[in-house]
Parts: structure tokens; C-alpha cells; sequence
């Protein structure tokens, strides 16, 4: 069978040999290729082995013990002519024999656990003795939920057993499997049948020679900048209008780009094919240089002296070159830790794992084919819109400005400006005319002009013409979607550094003022983006789940707009600023200058575009853009309000809800004539309505929930039902379980645990601890609120990533008991960390520090007659009919929790103070 199929490798099950019995495997395995083998230790049958060839390097791993499941776990390398590593997977063999399957599903779930921490590619065959094709098989769905929670792949689609049934499987991690062949076997040999695949591996080690232009910049870059820097006093005076603050701005870009380029001129670099070690330097580069010369000098010689001097030297450039590497990541790690995504990059690329950042753009696509696309694009959504009643936008939902205007902005203090461009991030745009991480150490010396630009911008209402150019560079959507397609691709604009300071200053003291003045719309989250989203989520799922817990039906739609931050017309913005929110004078004319005149282009392998003006939209990429947006959009809630149905919006996120008692379908009339409406007024204020990627959720039992599909279909033009949708971040499903998300979730917080496994050995426990709060705890935190009150069940598998985190974190072996780890690390479980959440929520609600819509579902407890609990701080919790539903819901759980603590907790008097007792509350709790 091996010789006639080519077999690499060859997974048997059931082999019924016994320990010290070789003869069979003998005889089975031609020359050229070797066996390992794992016999059942007691008892008749069982027992797994693999035959592969040995052209493969292969050790076997660590010995397995499960009661449940027969496992052989392998280590398989593949070597190139040179015998240099091309790719290494994890190999398993199993077999799991029939009976109870509670205890398996337990077992095999905490060994891929163990396998996907440190597997970058994993393979396991075997037979499972589950009947994986039948979906009403409970066995089935758990074990299907499993490996979808861990993101793993099942590929076997056929039958592999002569009752037809899927019992035998290829199950695969981070490797393409192709050419599935399941072929029949006769019934004197086996009742399973033989399924075989191939494996598509790519050699992702080579990098092309090719030339990029940069600058050189050193320590020592700063001290020759300032040195070169001409006198700055010119630029120290006050401009009288707004000519000379052009000159001014544009003085200070030339002065500072000319003595960058006398200081480091831009040439052409040489992107190495071998990849560069970043914490190679000058030290490490002379104990290597000395330890080669005393090698060669003890060959030479063969004197005694020189071997000892040569193994003191290694060991002494080993030693220094692990300090370097240890200190250089430190560094990175203590310098962005507030930065995900930068630390993401750097860890994928310190594990050799992360996806090309930049695809190559086939030679037959230039800058002005991107420019092109981009700008025809929104030209054609523009005309798409049909303005059917150009007054509609300005009468729809109008609202009274307030008495108190914006008349003007606020100039700033030296401290406060410092202080905005220390905290900023270090991203630099090829506009600036000196690298951000430059300009930050150079504050010393240009931070008087600074401010004066800044402070003379904000007097005069004006925005110069260097601060309203953005470049753009395409970047493919998905890296398996064609390059060659201009569709494909996506603009990223970025901004000069300074610009985006200015609109900082800008954006704290609008929402100061919009704050004071009561002029956010109630239902739409603004604050921060994370927080937003969270606080949004609980609003939306506590009505769901309460309309669910009172035996109704709801209705979730999810509007998708057509590059909605590209479309708004400038002057209704211009409108909304002045009518809506009661900005005039010089704040007025500072947006009218920070709209008007703007534009951008593309740069693509060293080439720009044209210049193309931008004609509507907020700038991508601005820190305004989502505020202005806001703004843009506040005469829609008033429209909503008009049908009675719930909504919530979020930057272009607009969702509307309604709930109803399962025959009573007249409600849902309203929510087709509301739609109808929305689109009109997006109509009217050139926003387009994208009908075919607009969800529609439908939440309630799913024997009443198909009643509904008819009619919601009729949803003007609505018409994406779906089983699932994700909703800000979150997966719902329609019975608001949140299995879906947990299993996302899962997935994706096992995949940086195992890139931070790859480098724990480089790393001191803080910083280690430091990458895991960034990639891990970050996940594992994102709106649990909205998980208090699920199974038990759904939240151990979480409990099994924080788990899994814990051992990578302190070295732990696998079976070493978790409390006590987790009780060292100080970290709350899974369990208390929700509940943690929905208290800090609670808190923050009852002490104006969160939105209205969510300090009203907190009712406080006011006793009709003087009892000594009406001091205490308590919340009513209000009566549910199900604890699954319900019970659930945040306005049932979070009085219940608040209820519950002691009465210092509850009283605390600051937010520092509360999060320090409820922590410490919470973990006496947890480890009692």
C-alpha cells in the first residue's frame, strides 16, 4: 500500500499489537522508511502507529496519556538539500475507541490546548469513532463546536466506513490539504476505508533582493539636527492673517526637511535576502570578530590555550548576544505597550508568522490608476444618490442650537501641547517633514514654534494648505483576494503628524462643549472607540434579552452604509456645525478652512499621483472625521423616535430594534415604513443605503422565528437574513448565547498565545506578562459584560485560554493544578473577571460617568418608609420570568451584583478606590 500510493507518511489505528511486538510493523514498513508506535498498555486491541519515509526528520513528542483517547504525537521536519529546515509540524495519531464521550470531549479539548500553544502547523488523523456526518449527533455537534472553537479544520467530507457513516478524519492547523482521496478497502483487511490527502507547504524563509529609499537615523541624528538647525526666532511672531500663517507653516516644513536631509539624505537601501537580527550590534558584532579569530588561531596551532580562550570567548558572545536580544525587545515592548498593533507586527515578525504587509501590486498598476479608481468610486456613489428634496436635509428632524455658542477655540499652554505630542503616537507619514520619533526628542528646541502655530491657527480660524494634503497608499482587502483587481484594494490615508495634533486640541474642546451643552444624540456612542462599542453592546442586548425573557420576538437590522465617511456633502456638515450645534464666528471658519481646499494623492513604489481634490467626505484617517460624522448624522434619531422603535449608532453603524409578541406582526409595519424613511433622509443627505449588505437578525425560538422570514424579507430591498451577525465586534446569534463569539474568541486569543510561547524564553516575566494583557487579556475582556449569566460550559472555554496563558506565562508543566497559578499571577478568573465588568459598569453609571440610556436601566431602592437599608446604596432588581433570558440581562445582573457587595465596596468614594476594593472583594471570592 505505501509503495503503491507514494505515501510520505502513513497514520494506522486499531494496530492490536502489543508492547515489545515489532514483528508486524517489521514486515509492513519497506526499506526507506521507518515506524514509531504507541500500543495499548493493557488489555486486547487499540494501539496506533505511523510509517513514514526517511527523508523526514521526525522525533516523537512527549507521551501523551488520555483515558478516553489512544494518542502517537509526533514531531515531523522537512529539510532541503542543504539540510537546512523548510517546515516542521506537529503529527498525531489517534484513536479514540466507542463509549461515553463526556470525559473525551473534556480531554481532547485540553490537548489542543497544550498542541496549538506551541503548533504553528498541526495534523492529526484518526479515527474518532464519531458519526461527524450526522448533524442531529449530539456527539458530533459538541465535537464539531470544539475544533471550531479552537479554529481548527475538519477537511473529510465523505464516508470512510462501510455503514457510510464519516468516522475517520483529517483535522489540520495552519496547512493547505488538497486531493482528499477516500477509497474502499476490502472488508477482510478493514471496515474503514483508506483517506489519503496531500499537503501544500510553502517555504515562507526567502526574501527578494530589492532596494528601498530611507534615512539613517542614529542616536547621535538628534544632537547633529539641532546643531544645524537655523535660527527659529523669524518664525516666533505673531501673523496678523492668514497669508502669513501659510508662509509661516510652510517655512517651518522646508527649514526643518532641508536640515533633515543635510543631517541623513535619503538613499537607496538594500533589503537583504537574509533576514537582519535587530539587536545585532556593535558589541555583539566584536566578540563574534574576537571568538573567530581565537577559533582559527587554536586550529592553527591545536594549542590547549587557545581552545580554552576560544570556548570562554563563545560562551562570552552567547551570553551577549542573549542579553542584546533580551534588552532590544524590552525595549519595544516598554515603548508600545499602549500600541497593539505595532507590538502585533513585531512579535509576527520576531516569529517568523506574520503576512507580508505589502503585497506585491502587479508593474501594469501606477499611482494613477489607484488615484483614479479611488476618486471614481465615490464620484459614482455620488451620483447613484438621488436628491430627491434637496430642503428635506436641512428640515428633517431639525433641533434648536443653544443659547451658549462656540464662538471661538481656546489657545493652549507650552505644557499641554507637549504633553499632546509626547502622548501621540510615533506614526510617521511621508509628509512630515521629519520623522515623528525625531520631532518628539527635538521638543526641546522647536516646541516654542510649535505652539505658535498651533495657537495662531486656532486664533485666526484657519487651517493651512501643508495640514490639508493626505497620501494614500492601496492596500489589498484580503491577501488571498487578486491583485491585479483595483477593487480589491482599499485606501489608507495618512496625515501629517502636526495636522493631526491640531485636530486633537480641536476635537477636546468641541466635545467639551457639545458635553456642557447636552448635544450628542442620547442613543449614539461618541466617548472612545473601545468604550463606545461596549457601552452600545449592553444597551442593544439588555433590551433583547428582556423583550426575549417577556415571550417576544425581535428584529435586529444592521444599516450598511456605502462609504459613508466619503460621501456627506460639505456644506449640510457645514449646516449641522451651525444650526444643530450652535458653532459660529472664528470656530465656524475654522471648519469652513479645515473642509474647503483639501486634497490627496496616491504613492506607489516610489511614484506619486496627481493631486485630486477632495470634494466631500471628512478626511480619512483625521481624529475629527468620526466626531463631524456624528454630528453629521444627529437629525436621524429624531426620525427613528417618530415610529417608536429602538436604535443605537455608532460612528457609521446605525442599528434599529424592535420587539413583538409572536402573531402580533402589525409592529413590524413600522419598522418597514422607518427603513423606508431612513434611506429617504440618507438620500437626502447623500448617503447611500447598501440594501445588500444590510443583516437582519431574527431573535427568539426558532420554531417562532421562521414564521418571520417571509415578511422580513419585504424590508425595502433588506433582504440578508442571517443566522448570525457581528454586531460592533461581537458575534449574536439568534439566541443571543454567544457561542459563536466565545469560539471566535477562542480561536484567535490561541493564536498570539502561541506566538508569545515561540518568544517566552527570551522575554523577563513582566514583559511576557505585558504581551499577554496586550494580545490575550485584551480579547478575553472585550465586552464580557455582555457574557454574565451564560453556561457554565460557554465560559470554561475562555476559562481554558486564561488557562492555557497562565502556564505559558510562569513555565508551568500541564498537569500542574491552575488556581494556584492563576492566585500567584493575581489574575480573576474568567467567571469573576464578567462580573468585575457588569460592577465597574454599574458604578460608573450611578456616578455620571457613563451615558444616560444606561444609568436609567439602574433604578435605585428608595423603601416607602425609613428602613436602615435606604442609606446603603442599594439598586432594585427587577422581576424576570427566566434566569437564561432574563436573568441575563444587565438590568437584572448588575443590581443583583451590586447588591451583593459589602457596604465599602459599594460606598467608595472615587473610580481608583472602587476598582481596588472590587478587585480585591472579587478575589477573595475566587480563591477562598
Amino acid at each position: 500500500m505505501i509503495t503503491d500510493n507514494s505515501f510520505d507518511v502513513l497514520c494506522l489505528t486499531e494496530t492490536w499489537l502489543k508492547p515489545n511486538d515489532y514483528i508486524g510493523l517489521n514486515e509492513s514498513t519497506p526499506s526507506n522508511y521507518c515506524y514509531r508506535h504507541e500500543p495499548r498498555q493493557t488489555g486486547r486491541g487499540g494501539g496506533v502507529a505511523t510509517i513514514y519515509s526517511d527523508i523526514l526528520s521526525v522525533t516523537q513528542k512527549t507521551r501523551y496519556r488520555f483515558k478516553s483517547f489512544e494518542i502517537l504525537m509526533l514531531n515531523v521536519t522537512l529539510s532541503d538539500k542543504q539540510k537546512k529546515s523548510i517546515v516542521s509540524l506537529s503529527l498525531a495519531t489517534v484513536y479514540r475507541p466507542p463509549g461515553p464521550y463526556t470525559e473525551f470531549l473534556k480531554e481532547f479539548g485540553d490537548f489542543l490546548s497544550d498542541l496549538l500553544v506551541t503548533a504553528d502547523k498541526a495534523l492529526i488523523f484518526g479515527d474518532f469513532n464519531i458519526h461527524i456526518d450526522n448533524t442531529n449527533d449530539a456527539l458530533g455537534l459538541a465535537f464539531t463546536n470544539l475544533l471550531n472553537c479552537f479554529g481548527v479544520k475538519q477537511n473529510v467530507t465523505g464516508p470512510t466506513h462501510r455503514f457510510n457513516h464519516t468516522l475517520d478524519l483529517i483535522i489540520s492547523h495552519g496547512i493547505d490539504i488538497t486531493d482528499i482521496d477516500i477509497v474502499p478497502q476490502s472488508d477482510d483487511v478493514t471496515d474503514h476505508f483508506l483517506v489519503s490527502c496531500i499537503l501544500r507547504i510553502n517555504n515562507n524563509n526567502y526574501i527578494a533582493s530589492r532596494y528601498r529609499p530611507g534615512r539613517t537615523i542614529v542616536p547621535a541624528t538628534k544632537d547633529r539636527f539641532a546643531n544645524n538647525l537655523p535660527d527659529l526666532s523669524q518664525l516666533l511672531c505673531v501673523p496678523i492673517n492668514t497669508h502669513e500663517l501659510d508662509k509661516m507653516t510652510g517655512n517651518m516644513g522646508t527649514i526643518f526637511s532641508n536640515t533633515l536631509e543635510a543631517v541623513a539624505p535619503i538613499k537607496l537601501k538594500k533589503v537583504r535576502e537574509k533576514r537582519t537580527v535587530p539587536w545585532y550590534n556593535s558589541n555583539t558584532h566584536a566578540l563574534k570578530k574576537e571568538t573567530r579569530s581565537l577559533e582559527r588561531k587554536w586550529r592553527k596551532t591545536n594549542l590547549e590555550v587557545f581552545r580554552i580562550a576560544w570556548k570562554n570567548s563563545m560562551s562570552s558572545y552567547r551570553q551577549a548576544l542573549k542579553t542584546a536580544r533580551a534588552e532590544h525587545i524590552h525595549k519595544l515592548i516598554e515603548n508600545n505597550q499602549n500600541n497593539p498593533r505595532f507590538l502585533f507586527s513585531t512579535v509576527a515578525r520576531l516569529t517568523n508568522n506574520q503576512t507580508p504587509p505589502d503585497l506585491n501590486i502587479p508593474s501594469q498598476l501606477n499611482s494613477n490608476d489607484f488615484m483614479n479608481f479611488f476618486t471614481d468610486k465615490i464620484d459614482n456613489i455620488r451620483n447613484t444618490i438621488t436628491n430627491v428634496d434637496s430642503t428635506a436635509s436641512n428640515t428633517l428632524g431639525l433641533s434648536i442650537a443653544p443659547k451658549d455658542k462656540l464662538q471661538c477655540f481656546t489657545t493652549i499652554g507650552q505644557e499641554e501641547l507637549n504633553k499632546l505630542i509626547t502622548a501621540s503616537k510615533p506614526t510617521t507619514c511621508l509628509l512630515d517633514p521629519v520623522p515623528t520619533k525625531l520631532l518628539k526628542e527635538l521638543l526641546p528646541v522647536a516646541d516654542k514654534l510649535l505652539l505658535n502655530i498651533i495657537n495662531s491657527l486656532l486664533s485666526l480660524g484657519h487651517v493651512p494648505k501643508p495640514f490639508k494634503l493626505a497620501v494614500i497608499k492601496p492596500l489589498i482587502k484580503k491577501p488571498q483576494l487578486d491583485p491585479s483587481e483595483l477593487a480589491n484594494y482599499r485606501p489608507i490615508s495618512n496625515l501629517p503628524f502636526m495636522s493631526k495634533i491640531l485636530e486633537k486640541v480641536v476635537s477636546a474642546q468641541l466635545c467639551s462643549y457639545l458635553q456642557k451643552n447636552d448635544l450628542y444624540e442620547e442613543f449614539q456612542s461618541v466617548s472612545g472607540p473601545i468604550i463606545a462599542r461596549k457601552l452600545a453592546l449592553v444597551k442593544i442586548t439588555n433590551d433583547l434579552l428582556l423583550a426575549s425573557d417577556q415571550g417576544c420576538i425581535s428584529l435586529l437590522v444592521l444599516l450598511d452604509l456605502s462609504a459613508a465617511f466619503d460621501t456627506i456633502d460639505h456644506d449640510i456638515l457645514i449646516d449641522r456645525l451651525q444650526n444643530y450645534t450652535g458653532i459660529q464666528g472664528q470656530a465656524l471658519r475654522w471648519f469652513r478652512s479645515y473642509l474647503s481646499d483639501r486634497y490627496h494623492f496616491v504613492y506607489l513604489n516610489g511614484e506619486s499621483s496627481h493631486l485630486s481634490p477632495v470634494k466631500y467626505g471628512v478626511p480619512q484617517g483625521s481624529v475629527l472625521g468620526p466626531l463631524l460624522f456624528s454630528i453629521y448624522m444627529l437629525p436621524l434619531g429624531n426620525i427613528i423616535r417618530k415610529y417608536g422603535i429602538s436604535f443605537h449608532c455608532y460612528a457609521d453603524d446605525t442599528q434599529l430594534y424592535i420587539s413583538t409578541r409572536p402573531g402580533e406582526t402589525s409592529k413590524l409595519s413600522k419598522l418597514t415604513e422607518c427603513v423606508k424613511n431612513v434611506k429617504d433622509w440618507m438620500t437626502n443627505n447623500f448617503l447611500l443605503l447598501n440594501s445588500d449588505k444590510t443583516e437582519i437578525l431574527l431573535i427568539g425560538p426558532e420554531n417562532i422565528t421562521q414564521n418571520l422570514v417571509d415578511y422580513n424579507l419585504q424590508l425595502d430591498g433588506c433582504t440578508v437574513t442571517s443566522s448570525t451577525v457581528k454586531n460592533l465586534g461581537v458575534i449574536l446569534d439568534s439566541n443571543l448565547s454567544f457561542e459563536n463569539h466565545i469560539s471566535h474568541v477562542t480561536k484567535t486569543a490561541f493564536f498570539h498565545l502561541r506566538n508569545i510561547a515561540k518568544l517566552r524564553n527570551m522575554l523577563p516575566v513582566p514583559d511576557a506578562e505585558k504581551l499577554v494583557h496586550a494580545f490575550m487579556t485584551s480579547r478575553l475582556d472585550y465586552c464580557n459584560a455582555l457574557l454574565g449569566g451564560c453556561p457554565a460550559s460557554s465560559i470554561n472555554k475562555l476559562q481554558v485560554v486564561q488557562n492555557a496563558a497562565a502556564r505559558v506565562l510562569t513555565r508551568s508543566r500541564k498537569y500542574d493544578h491552575i488556581t494556584p497559578i492563576l492566585q500567584s499571577l493575581h489574575w480573576l478568573p474568567i467567571k469573576f473577571r464578567i462580573s468585575y465588568k457588569i460592577l465597574l459598569l454599574t458604578y460608573k453609571a450611578l456616578n455620571g460617568l457613563a451615558p444616560a440610556y444606561l444609568t436609567s436601566l439602574l433604578p435605585r431602592y428608595n423603601p416607602s418608609r425609613s428602613l436602615r437599608s435606604q442609606n446603603a446604596g442599594l439598586l432594585i432588581v427587577p422581576r424576570i420570568a427566566k434566569s437564561t433570558k432574563g436573568g441575563r440581562a444587565f438590568s437584572h445582573l448588575a443590581p443583583k451584583l451590586w447588591n451583593s457587595l459589602p457596604d465599602n465596596v459599594r460606598g467608595s468614594d472615587t473610580l481608583s478606590l472602587f476598582k481596588s476594593r472590587l478587585k480585591t472583594h472579587l478575589f477573595g471570592q475566587a480563591f477562598k
